[in-house]
């Protein structure tokens, strides 16, 4: 006789949702890596007996060595140490242009988003119109404006990237301005300004800073192209595009090591910082994550 006892189906691997997996295993090698970069910014100087300037013709051009771990320039300079200042540049750049750019972006969006109508046609058809011209081309209009010097790469970063951050605020603040929340506070009297500064703008940070993050590496590779290009930091300054732009000549005599050190840093101290921003994405937005295992 058969067994007609109910039995649950079998669970495909392919059907079955599992838990999403956490992130922090993801988030581990990014921060090792900043860790480290970090580390290494901060202690190398410090214990560096020559500064990044310091020229040796006697051992210029030198390949990768116990002395000398990423070799020597064309002028003797240890490319280690070069590189370190560089990243240190680097790193300065696309944090407090990011920041200013976040801040920037924030007040144009929750401006737009909280006050609406003509005022928020406005802003983004401006907005608009500076994001169809390329911002490296507007970058270097700005700085041949401005003189090439760190402030001016700061200036015309900040300039170029607050786009971003402020179409992220307006479409959350649009949102979130239908929330029964905020009816609430509107009805109980508070005004526009309490409305936007204690229900709205605390709402949209986790975005801001998401935001921020994500700026950070697109702000060091246009630090680095600018001073690739001749308009960024003076020719003798460290920076990963002066480095980059000087290891062209190199590359005629075999002096691989002067562009393929300046080069990785800067590709691992970016990937682990979009690493990071990736993690935190995804944590602000679970849906986003697969919910299959195989």
């Amino acid at each position: 006789m058969a067994d007609l006892t109910w039995r649950p189906a079998p669970r495909s691997r392919l059907t079955a949702a599992s838990p999403p997996r956490s992130p922090k295993w993801r988030l581990l090698p990014s921060a090792i890596v900043l860790g480290v970069v970090a580390l290494v910014v901060l202690v190398v100087p410090l214990f560096a007996e020559l500064n990044e300037q310091y020229v040796d013709l006697a051992i210029a051009n030198q390949p990768p060595s116990a002395a000398h771990l990423f070799g020597t320039d064309e002028l003797g300079r240890d490319v280690l140490l070069r590189c370190v200042y560089a990243l240190r540049v680097s790193l300065t750049v696309g944090v407090v242009a990011a920041v200013i750019s976040a801040v920037a972006g924030t007040a144009v969006g929750a401006l737009a988003g909280s006050i609406g109508g003509w005022f928020d046609r406005i802003l983004m058809r401006v907005v608009d119109a500076i994001a169809s011209v390329p911002h490296l081309l507007l970058g270097i209009v700005i700085v041949a404006i401005l003189r090439p010097s760190l402030s001016a790469v700061i200036i015309s970063i900040a300039l170029t990237h607050w786009l971003t951050a402020a179409r992220i605020v307006r479409s959350e603040v649009l949102s979130l301005r239908t929330r029964p929340f905020i009816d609430a506070a509107i009805v109980g009297g508070a005004s526009r300004t309490q409305v936007l500064t204690r229900h709205l703008l605390p709402n949209v940070a986790p975005q801001v800073l998401l935001a921020t993050t994500l700026m950070v590496p697109h702000a060091v590779w246009h630090e680095t192209a600018l001073s690739f290009l001749g308009l960024g930091l003076p020719p003798h300054a460290a920076s990963i595009g002066n480095m980059i732009n000087d290891a062209q000549r190199s590359l005629l005599i075999g002096g691989w090591w002067m562009s393929l050190a300046p080069g990785l840093l800067l590709i691992i101290t970016t990937l682990a910082v979009s690493g990071l921003s990736g993690v935190w994405r995804d944590r602000l937005n679970p849906k986003r994550r697969t919910e299959l295992t195989w």
